[in-house]
This record gives structure tokens, C-alpha cells and sequence, in this order.
């Protein structure tokens, strides 16, 4: 039998992103609710606190990734029981979140300053601010070199309100000559989706963050050889963590010195690792002052945000 072709086995590999990032409709017509952490059911009943993670990646991935972080939690705060729970795209986690569905939740930084209006409060952050920048990607042979290129291209971003990803880029894209509408804007519903539909040649350039990247560069080095950074945006403080105003205080203390202190332990070290992340970190509403500003310039001069909101 003939090996199959690359290009085939590719398609395939985004073809599964796609239905793993939320794309499959039989999903969201059962109500599709990804979640770990379940309770064995001789457990005692305890308390039960859901802690959503915005789709940073599609749900089978972040179930790898932050999956360790919940099983930290019930294991050091064994009367309290917490489920990690995935959305299928950032439309489901943003109807989530802004209906206060969570007790907890890790939301990008535009989310997180939308979440300070649904009751929530800025408890902490991810660390490495220096990481939460856009990039676009092309391919090395597709003759990209500037950013007029992409005139009348299509060029793939996760979602609407991906801050890093999407409105980041846009921002860069604008200030270099080349606003919305001069380019076709792809919305593909995932990180892994956007890479690989400029490996694939379905789009010139694709937006995406570093963590994404890096990983698919781990996983898929042969996919990731024929792409490269073309261009890379400014950076704004890391996505956020917030608590449900009724959410037990002392026990949000109990879980904020865990996450705090991840980086002091090699179990710690190895679950930040994998995300990759150097460290959580205490926050505040204040911390997220410059994205209020970026938020309001974006809409200003680039498109404005209500678009998300009619997205919906």
C-alpha cells in the first residue's frame, strides 16, 4: 500500500481540530458539556465549583493541560470538589461566563475585564506577560514578505474576541496600512485550526499566540518547518483569573496560594510546563487597565467590538 500523501494527512489532522475546537453540531445539539473532575459516586457529596478555561486550545488539549491543575485542588482541598470545563469556541465560554455559569474561570483579558460586569472580581493572573502578544504566520514559500501581500487574502484567526490572536493582529495589520476589509478574515474556531489553515494553503497568513505555536512546533515539526513567524504585535498583561462574587472567600484564599505557588514544587514545575507557563500570579482589577485602553482604541480604530456582540 502507497504511504498517503502529507497534504492528506494533514487535512485529516485539521479536519479533527476543527471537530475537537467545536465545529461538530450534533455536539451543541445534545448540549455538549466537556468536563473533568467528576465524583466517583461512593464519594461523599461536597461542595461542587466549576472552573471554566476559555478555549486556548481545543477541549481534548486543554483537558490534558489544565486537568492537572483541578486534580491539584481536590487534592489538597479535599472538602471542596472542583470540574474543569472546556467550551467548543469562545461564543459558548463568553454566553457562559457573562451567565455566570462558572465559579471560576481562566478568560482571556478582553473576557476578563467584560466579566467585572457579571459579577465576577480579578483574583490573578497567568504569569509571562511577555508571551501574550499576537503572531502571524506564513508559509516560507508563499512568497509573503509584507504586509500589502495580504491585499485581498484570506487570513485565518481563531474567533472574533481572541485578544492575542485576533484582535492584536488586526490592530498590527491596521497600523501597517491594511485595515479590516482590505483582507478576508477567516474565523476557523481554534488556535491548532488557524496554523494549520496556512500550512494547508487554505488562507496566506494565519494569527495565532506563542503558547499554540510552540506546542505545534513540539508536536508537528514537520508542519511547522514550512511555516514562520512573519510578524509579531505588542504585548498586554496575560489572561486573567477570576472568582464569582459569591464565591467563599477563605476558600478562594486556599486556592489562590495554590496556583501562586505552582513554580515551588517539581509536581508544580511539571503542570506549568506543559502549558507552558512560568507562574500564576496575584492581580487585580487595576492590572487590567491597559486592556480597557487597548479595548477602547481597537474599537475606535479598527472595528468595533459590537460586532461580537451581533456575532453571537
Amino acid at each position: 500500500m502507497k504511504a498517503l500523501p502529507r497534504i492528506f494527512l494533514a487535512t485529516l489532522l485539521l479536519c479533527a481540530l476543527t471537530l475537537a475546537g467545536g465545529c461538530d453540531k450534533r455536539d451543541k445539539q445534545a448540549g455538549y458539556q466537556p468536563v473533568i473532575g467528576d465524583k466517583p459516586a461512593t464519594e461523599p457529596v461536597r461542595r461542587e465549583y466549576l472552573f471554566g478555561v476559555h478555549p486556548l486550545h481545543n477541549p481534548s488539549r486543554l483537558f490534558k493541560l489544565y486537568g492537572p491543575i483541578v486534580e491539584l485542588l481536590n487534592a489538597r482541598i479535599p472538602e471542596a470538589h472542583f470540574s474543569l470545563e472546556a467550551s467548543r469556541n469562545y461564543e459558548e465560554f463568553e454566553k457562559k461566563l457573562y451567565a455566570r455559569h462558572f465559579d471560576l474561570a481562566l478568560p482571556n483579558p478582553y473576557h476578563t475585564i467584560n466579566a467585572l460586569k457579571h459579577g465576577y472580581r480579578v483574583f490573578g493572573k497567568m504569569g509571562d506577560d511577555a508571551m501574550f502578544r499576537g503572531i502571524i504566520l506564513v508559509r516560507r514559500d508563499g512568497g509573503i514578505r509584507d504586509v500589502g501581500d495580504l491585499k485581498g487574502k484570506a487570513v485565518s484567526f481563531p474567533a472574533l474576541s481572541a485578544l492575542a490572536a485576533t484582535m492584536l493582529p488586526q490592530l498590527y495589520l491596521n497600523d501597517h496600512g491594511l485595515p479590516v476589509g482590505s483582507y478576508e478574515a477567516r474565523y476557523v474556531g481554534s488556535q491548532e485550526s488557524s496554523i494549520m489553515n496556512v500550512y494547508l494553503g487554505n488562507t496566506v497568513a494565519g494569527a495565532t499566540w506563542p503558547p499554540p505555536w510552540i506546542a505545534f512546533e513540539k508536536e508537528h515539526p514537520d508542519y511547522a518547518a514550512q511555516l514562520k513567524v512573519q510578524w509579531t504585535t505588542d504585548k498586554l498583561p496575560n489572561n486573567g483569573l477570576v472568582a464569582r462574587d459569591d464565591f467563599p472567600p477563605q476558600l478562594l484564599q486556599r486556592v489562590a496560594a495554590i496556583l501562586f505557588s505552582l513554580q515551588d514544587s517539581r509536581e508544580g514545575r511539571e503542570i506549568l510546563a506543559r502549558l507552558p507557563l512560568s507562574r500564576f500570579e496575584a492581580a487585580s482589577e487595576e492590572t487590567y487597565r491597559p486592556v480597557r485602553e487597548f479595548v477602547a482604541h481597537f474599537s475606535a480604530t479598527v472595528r468595533p467590538l459590537e460586532e461580537v456582540e451581533k456575532a453571537k
